[in-house]
């Protein structure tokens, strides 16, 4: 059981370095663009914005990760049962509030939208009471959580990685 935790968490943390890295694209007050264009220069602004983004992210993986952790151990050692199993959709509900939180408020539109459908994503597979009874063993919450997670976070990981 410790593995399972340990894996997931090692996945949060991971995550969570990805959300806290810089967003791609030029450096701030670096120069962007071919020789037959002007060049684009990033604006302290768009840097801050990334950042505070990346940091609100961050701070949602941070504080959401670990209950989901923890509702996925009880849920495993407990075979399954029923108050478990609402516990991991209410932390996979948090946790979706949490990235729609972030990313509301950004002055890009993109972020918004990308925040939005990870929130959603993560919601639509709370309320799927089949996927979650799927989750049984150790070795579900790594092949079947692992992959998912990360791929319903994509949508907001790419602004900061």
């Amino acid at each position: 059981m410790r593995r399972a935790v340990q894996a997931l968490i090692i996945s949060g943390a991971l995550l969570s370095a990805a959300a806290c890295g810089t967003a791609t694209g030029p450096t701030p007050g670096a120069a962007v663009g071919d020789a037959g264009t002007a060049p684009v220069v990033a604006t302290p602004d768009a840097a801050s914005s990334t950042r505070t983004l990346c940091d609100a992210l961050g701070q949602a993986y941070s504080k959401n990760m670990a209950p989901f952790a923890e509702a996925l151990t009880k849920l495993v050692n407990a075979g399954g049962d029923e108050a478990n199993r609402r516990q991991v959709q209410q932390s996979m509900k948090a946790f979706a509030g949490a990235i729609r939180v972030a990313t509301q408020n950004s002055a890009d539109p993109q972020v918004k939208t990308d925040g939005k459908q990870a929130a959603d994503r993560l919601q639509a597979k709370a309320a799927d009471a089949g996927f979650i009874k799927t989750i049984k063993t150790t070795e579900d919450v790594q092949t079947v959580l692992g992959p998912t997670l990360k791929e319903w976070l994509s949508p907001v990981a790419q602004h900061c990685s």
